[in-house]
Order: C-alpha cells, then structure tokens, then sequence
C-alpha cells in the first residue's frame, strides 16, 4: 500500500513494482524497475528515502530514519530478505546481506558486499568493494571481480521481476491437485563460487 503523510505522498515510477502487502509511506522517491517484496516497510516520515533505478528491497526489509535524515539506495543496490537500512547511503550495485542491519550515518562505497546476518555500527564508512560480515562487521577482503559479476546478474533478475509481476501476477485461488502437465521451473543462474 501507499501512503501519504504530512503532505507527502510517494513518488513511484510506472515501471517499479511495489506489493500490495508493501507499506510504503510519506516522502519516498522510488525509481525505474525497482521491487518492493510483500512486508517491506519504506518510512519516509521524519526524514526522506531514495531509492533510485534498478534496486530491490526485497521481503520484510524495514527502511527507516532519525528526523532530518535522507536515506539513499544509489543504483542498482540489492537490499536482502529482512534486512534493516537505518539512516545510511548504500552506494551503487552493492549487496547487503539477508537478516543484516545497517545503522545510522552509514556509508557504503559502491559495488560494497555486506554478509547476511552482518551488523554495522552507525557512522561508519567503507571504501568502494568491502566485503564486510559479521556483528560488529568489518571489511575482511576486497570484493572480487567475479563477485560482483555475480552480484550484477543476481539484481538482474530482480529488475526484470517487476515486468513479470505486471504481466503474469494475479491474486487466485489454489489448486487441490498438481497438474500433469506442470513443468517444474528451471534456472541457469549459479552462485559466485559454484565450480564451472
């Protein structure tokens, strides 16, 4: 759903997606051929959030903010299941980690990979290809460029979701048996690290 609040009302491009089950909320800038998954809740109450074309923030993610603050997804970033942006700029084509929480004044450098589950401290600022993990997380290594080759065609995906969601999504009632003819789906997409 979207929501107006104090004079705000959000502005969605026509190519984004957001679920109905989705509360995006106040002042909320939302760009080309982004998703927005079922639970995630966007706040633009006390503050302002841009999220600019080609990124997703996928289900259960909570965007947030202190009173003043703007928080800015740059290009292409890919916000994971339930993660939590708190008042920070997350930089173009990063990554940040299912389950994390990115606090307060944080800045991510571009193409930056945050692990799942990871915690960052508020005012924290990582250069360009951190790969940061754990709780409090820190850099470990520089990302590689196979990784974000990985990371580029994972958002990829998500950026074609909306034009699927738009041309075949509809609300129905379930089946009581599996079809013969149902076809089980396929993928050609393979993690960072799977051996060729």
């Amino acid at each position: 759903m979207i929501y107006s609040f104090n004079n705000y009302i959000p502005v969605v491009h026509e190519s984004a997606f957001i679920h109905p089950q989705a509360a995006v909320t106040g002042n909320v800038i939302i760009g080309k051929n982004v998703y927005v998954g079922p639970g995630a809740a966007i706040r633009g109450d006390w503050g302002a959030i841009v999220i600019e074309d080609g990124c997703n923030v996928q289900e259960n993610c909570t965007i947030h903010m202190f009173p003043g603050v703007t928080v800015l997804l740059k290009e292409n970033a890919h916000i994971g299941h339930g993660a939590i942006i708190h008042g920070a700029t997350i930089g173009k084509n990063c990554l940040v980690g299912m389950n994390s929480v990115i606090m307060d004044n944080v800045v991510l450098g571009d193409e930056c990979i945050v692990g799942a589950l990871s915690m960052i401290k508020a005012d924290e600022h990582f250069d360009a290809r951190s790969l940061i993990v754990g709780n409090p997380a820190k850099v470990i290594k520089t990302v590689s460029d196979e990784m974000i080759a990985w990371k580029t065609e994972g958002t990829k995906l998500y950026q074609q979701l909306p034009h699927d969601m738009r041309a075949t999504w509809t609300a129905c009632e379930p089946l009581r048996e599996i079809p013969s003819d149902r076809k089980a789906q396929a993928s050609n997409y393979k993690t960072w690290n799977e051996k060729k």
